[in-house]
C-alpha cells in the first residue's frame, strides 16, 4: 500500500469511529409520542404559583383567591418570590421570572406549577430553563394563552401538561366559571375528562384517536422554526386566539401550513376565537369559514366550538394525552383516555 493510500485509510477509520462517537454525543433527543404523566395531586400536596409572563399589577386579590381555592381543596400554595415584581411589561426581569419558574421545576416538594397569568413574556425565558431535576421529579404545568410556549416545551421534554385556568381567571362570583373550576379540579386530581361540544354547520365530520397538542395560535406560530416548535404528525391540534384580525389568523395558518404543520395531523379542534378585531377592509367570511378554507387541502375532522380559551368557560385539557375525537354536525365529543 502506498503512503498516500495508507494515510487515506487511516483518515477514513478516524472519521468513521470519531464521527460515530460525535453523532452519538451531539444528536438531538428523539421526540416521542409516549409522554410521562406526572403524579396527580392529592391532599397535602404543594402547588407553586409563578408569573412567567406579564405583570400582575393590581392582581394581588386574584392570587389570594387562588391560594384560598387551593386550600379549600386540601392543597398547599407557595407564591414565587417575584410574582408581584415589575419590569416594564413583565412580572419582573427575565432572570427573575426564570428564577421563580426554575425553583418550581427543581423543588421536589412541588407537585404542580400554576401560572398566575399569561400576557406576553414566556418566550423570553424558555432557553434559560433547565429540566434536569424536573425529569427526575415530573410535575404538572397549568395555564393557557402565552403559557402555550411552555406547554410546547414540556411536550418536547416528554411530559404531559394541563391547559386550564390561571389565577387571574378567578372572579368574585365563582358561579360564573363553574365549569372552568370543576374541570380544572378534575384534571389535577386525576378524574376522567370528557366533553360534549355544541355542533356547528362548519364542522368537518369524522373520527380520530391521537394525542392532543397545541394552544394559543399566535404562540404556536411564534415557535415555528425553533426547538420549541411541536411535531404535530399523528396528533390532534387544538387552537384558540384572542384580539386578532382575521387576516392575521389566516396568515398564521398559512405559515403553519407551509411549514408542514398539518401534513400528517389527525384532526383540529378550534376553541374560542375571542374579541376578533375588525379591519377597515373586511375579510368577507366567518372565522369558521376562514379556517376551513385554510385547511381545505386536508381530510381530517375539524371541530368548532370547543369551550376553551379566553372566555369564562375554559375547560381543562391534558396536553399530550390521547383523546377520542368524534365530530358531527349536531355535536362533537372529546374523551380523554385515562
Amino acid at each position: 500500500m502506498s503512503k498516500i493510500s495508507l494515510i487515506t485509510a487511516l483518515c477514513c477509520v478516524v472519521f468513521f469511529f470519531g464521527g460515530k462517537h460525535l453523532s452519538a454525543q451531539n444528536a438531538p433527543s428523539t421526540k416521542t409520542n409516549t409522554l410521562i404523566q406526572p403524579p396527580y395531586l392529592k391532599a397535602g400536596d404543594t402547588v407553586a404559583i409563578v408569573a412567567p409572563s406579564g405583570v400582575l399589577k393590581n392582581r394581588t386579590k386574584e392570587v389570594q383567591q387562588a391560594k384560598a381555592l387551593l386550600k379549600s381543596w386540601g392543597l398547599h400554595a407557595i407564591v414565587g418570590k417575584h410574582v408581584f415584581s415589575q419590569a416594564n411589561h413583565f412580572a419582573g426581569t427575565d432572570d427573575e421570572r426564570c428564577e421563580d419558574f426554575q425553583n418550581a421545576l427543581d423543588d421536589p416538594k412541588v407537585s404542580a406549577i400554576w401560572c398566575a397569568r399569561g400576557g406576553y413574556g414566556t418566550v423570553r425565558i424558555l432557553d434559560k430553563l433547565d429540566y434536569t431535576k424536573f425529569k427526575q421529579n415530573p410535575k404538572w404545568l397549568i395555564g393557557y394563552s402565552d403559557i402555550t410556549a411552555l406547554h410546547n416545551q414540556f411536550h418536547n421534554v416528554g411530559t404531559e401538561s394541563i391547559h386550564a385556568m390561571m389565577c387571574t381567571s378567578l372572579q368574585d362570583d365563582l358561579s360564573t366559571i363553574k365549569e372552568t373550576l370543576s374541570t380544572f379540579k378534575d384534571a389535577i386530581f386525576g378524574k376522567s375528562l370528557s366533553y360534549t361540544i355544541q355542533g356547528s354547520k362548519y364542522n368537518k365530520t369524522g373520527n380520530a384517536s391521537a394525542p392532543i397538542v397545541g394552544g394559543n395560535l399566535t404562540m404556536l406560530h411564534t415557535m415555528l422554526g425553533s426547538k420549541t416548535s411541536i411535531d404535530t404528525s399523528g396528533k390532534i391540534l387544538f387552537i384558540e386566539e384572542i384580539g386578532e384580525y382575521k387576516y392575521h389568523i389566516d396568515r398564521m395558518l398559512q405559515s403553519l401550513k407551509r411549514a408542514g404543520y398539518f401534513k400528517n395531523c389527525k384532526g383540529v379542534i378550534v376553541g374560542d376565537m375571542t374579541k376578533l378585531r375588525k379591519n377597515t377592509t373586511l375579510w368577507g367570511v366567518s372565522i369558521e369559514q376562514l379556517i376551513l378554507d385554510a385547511l381545505s387541502d386536508y381530510n381530517f375532522p375539524i371541530a368548532f366550538n370547543m369551550p376553551a380559551g379566553h372566555e369564562k368557560d375554559n375547560r381543562a385539557m391534558i396536553i399530550g394525552r390521547t383523546i377520542q375525537l368524534n365530530v358531527g354536525k349536531g355535536q362533537s365529543t372529546v374523551v380523554f383516555n385515562d
